[in-house]
């Protein structure tokens, strides 16, 4: 019998909690229930909140008398963190449950972050309907719209709550039914692409298809950057095919899609074969066109879609971008290689398109090739945009040449 395990403020939140509870164990599973509350709860729960404190070293009646909020979150969150993959290890449970407000959300969901992606991992909370990238981070947990405010049972918390409970039965009861047949396990890559770079990385991972691996491909959002580099880290890839390495321009001008000052480390760092690129340097990315930042009016602006609006990356930020790029991969230790496509890094910075910019690709090129003083890292460039044939083949099949090289 397959278990869930249930985690909440059983004090504030117990008789909600008791009656999902209920609802779980109607549906033929178990359950395990984890107290994230700092008062005794209303039931028995299978762990306390002592314990779930004490894993992250701190005592619950020292919490409680200090009457700090942030104080008791901040311990039982950690507690919650070391506890949950423990617990999980140990095999007493398969899948994880919570309801909660922006407190209680706060402070499962680092906890499910540290489990594994396969794992089910359901949310209901009050902030499922805005920016969760703060709860979900790089990990696949299901955020799930409260309606209301987890207080009371009602018609409409009824409601939420069933779907909720049917919803991780059906995670977990029906796993094992859509278990795929095993075939040959092949060899993974890291590939990061852009809808402007879309032809260049399908062409490339049609190679590397061919020659035996499977190719996991990233979109270049910032989240999918994030997530890329947590998989290269955890050591899932044979190899990264890092094309489209656009990020950088969130981060550097303050775009919406950026991925943080860690990215293009992890392979660095895994000392995983690597071909590398620029695809996309050509701009920065923001919302609706009236919600562009008043200090960029005058640029290059690309209306992308309704909801997404492109800036052309001027001479000086693409200067910043490729001394970022090359600190990066100045830090290589093993063999990789830079690939250089001088005609275009995407699809409209080519000849007569909205973003076409030899002076703008030129500072960048010649920025990566002054600053770049590793000898582990090879500078190849090609007379082609980034999304010809020959410049997708190239680079795929050096890729395929570094991982032979290392085996």
């Amino acid at each position: 019998m397959k278990t869930i395990a249930i985690a909440g403020t059983f004090d504030s939140k117990g008789t909600e909690f008791l009656y999902v509870k209920k609802l779980v164990e109607e549906l033929g599973l178990q359950t395990y229930t984890i107290h994230t509350g700092v008062f005794e709860a209303i039931f028995e729960p299978d762990v306390s909140n002592k314990t779930v404190a004490e894993a992250a070293g701190y005592n619950i009646d020292e919490i409680v008398r200090k009457k700090d909020r942030a104080l008791a979150t901040a311990a039982l969150s950690e507690g919650m963190k070391i506890l949950i993959p423990k617990l999980y290890k140990e095999g007493k449970f398969d899948g994880i449950l919570s309801f909660g407000g922006s407190g209680g959300t706060a402070l499962v969901t680092p906890a499910m972050r540290e489990l594994p992606i396969g794992v089910p991992k359901l949310m209901v909370s009050t902030m499922a309907s805005g920016d969760v990238e703060r709860y979900v981070g790089t990990s696949d947990i299901l955020m799930m719209p409260s309606i209301v405010d987890v207080a009371g049972i009602n018609k409409i918390s009824k409601i939420i709550f069933k779907n909720a409970a049917l919803a991780i039965a059906g995670m977990v009861g029906n796993k094992e039914n859509l278990e795929e047949e095993q075939g040959e396990e092949k060899p993974l890559i890291a590939a990061s692409m852009f809808g402007v770079t879309t032809p260049c990385v399908e062409q490339a991972k049609a190679v590397l298809e061919k020659a035996g691996y499977e190719v996991l491909v990233f979109h270049a959002t910032g989240t999918g950057g994030k997530t890329m580099e947590s998989l290269i880290e955890s050591g899932f890839f044979t190899g990264v095919l890092d094309l489209t390495t656009t990020e950088w321009c969130d981060e550097v001008v303050g775009g919406i899609l950026a991925a943080g000052e860690d990215r293009c480390r992890a392979a660095v760092r895994k000392k995983i074969p690597q071909v590398v690129s620029v695809g996309a340097c050509d701009m920065v990315n923001f919302g609706p066109i009236d919600e562009v930042p008043k200090q960029f009016a005058n640029r290059n602006l690309y209306k992308h879609n309704p909801l997404v609006t492109l800036m052309r990356t001027s001479q000086e930020e693409n200067k910043v971008i490729g001394e970022k790029l090359a600190e990066r991969w100045n830090e290589a230790e093993s063999k990789m290689a830079l690939f250089l496509p001088e005609q275009g890094v995407s699809m409209i910075d080519a000849q007569g398109q909205p973003f076409d910019g030899p002076e703008e690709r030129k500072i960048l090129f010649d920025t990566l090739k002054k600053n770049i003083s590793n000898d582990n890292v090879e500078i190849i460039e090609m007379n082609n945009n980034i999304n010809d044939v020959a410049f997708a083949t190239a680079a795929a099949q050096k890729l395929i040449d570094l991982i032979d090289a290392g085996k």
